[in-house]
C-alpha cells in the first residue's frame, strides 16, 4: 500500500515514515502542499496522511483542489485543530478520517489496516454489499444511493460489525454535531438499507454479527 504523508515538521514526519514503513507500507513525504501537487503528478497513491497547518496551501485547500481534479484517493486528516468547525469542514470537503494531535501512530496503523488495507475486498452483512474502494452500497444488488454522511457512519458500522462505534466517533461526521442529529441519519440508514442499528446505552452503536 502507498501512503503520501504531508507534514511540515520533519522530526515527526521522519518518525511516522519509519513507523508506517516498519508496518510494510511504502511511504512518500511532503512537506508543502506544492510538494504533494508535484508527488500526485508523478505518482498514484492507496492514501493520503495530510497534516492541516502546512505551509504553500494548507492542507484543507489540497485536498479540495485534488477532489476537484477528480482524485478519490483516500485522505486521513492528522492535526492538533479539535474545534468541531475544522473537523467538519475536513469532513466536508471528502476526508475519510480524522485523527487528533498528539496520538500514538499504533493507533494510525489501526485504522489504515481496518479501514482501507481491505479496499479489495467487498464486505458482506445480511443482503447488504459495501466495497471500501468504490465507496458504493448494494441492496439485493442494487445501489442504494447514501449521502456523504449516512456512507460515512454506515462505513464505519460495517466495518466494526460486532463491535461498538463510540458515539461520539460517530458525530465527527455530523455537521450539527449532537446525538439528536446522528439519531436522525441512523434511522434514515436503517429505513434505506431495511437493518438493524443497536443502541448501546452510554457507549455507542453496533451492527451485530450475523
Amino acid at each position: 500500500m502507498k501512503i503520501l504523508l504531508l507534514e511540515d515538521d520533519k522530526i515527526l514526519s521522519d518518525s511516522l515514515k519509519e513507523y508506517l514503513e516498519s508496518e510494510e507500507f511504502v511511504v512518500d513525504t511532503a512537506y508543502t502542499g506544492e510538494d504533494v501537487y508535484e508527488q500526485t503528478y508523478e505518482n498514484s497513491y492507496d492514501l493520503y496522511i495530510f497534516d492541516i497547518n502546512v505551509p504553500k496551501d494548507n492542507g484543507f485547500e489540497v485536498l479540495k483542489n485534488l477532489k476537484n481534479a477528480d482524485d478519490k484517493t483516500p485522505t486521513i486528516y492528522i492535526t492538533a485543530l479539535t474545534d468541531l468547525n475544522s473537523i467538519s469542514k475536513g469532513f466536508s470537503l471528502g476526508a475519510d478520517d480524522y485523527i487528533k494531535k498528539p496520538f500514538d501512530p499504533e493507533e494510525l496503523v489501526i485504522r489504515i489496516k481496518s479501514r482501507y488495507q481491505k479496499q479489495d475486498k467487498t464486505i458482506t452483512y445480511k443482503n447488504i454489499e459495501y466495497n471500501p474502494h468504490l465507496r458504493e452500497v448494494k441492496k439485493d444488488g442494487k445501489i442504494v444511493s447514501l449521502g456523504e454522511v449516512q456512507l460515512n457512519i454506515f462505513c464505519e458500522l460495517i466495518s466494526n460489525k460486532g463491535h461498538i462505534v463510540d458515539t461520539y466517533r460517530l458525530m465527527e461526521y455530523l455537521e450539527q454535531q449532537n446525538p439528536n442529529a446522528l439519531r436522525v441519519n441512523l434511522a434514515k440508514l436503517k429505513s434505506k438499507l431495511g437493518i438493524e442499528i443497536k443502541n448501546i446505552r452510554g457507549q455507542g452503536y453496533m451492527l451485530e454479527k450475523v
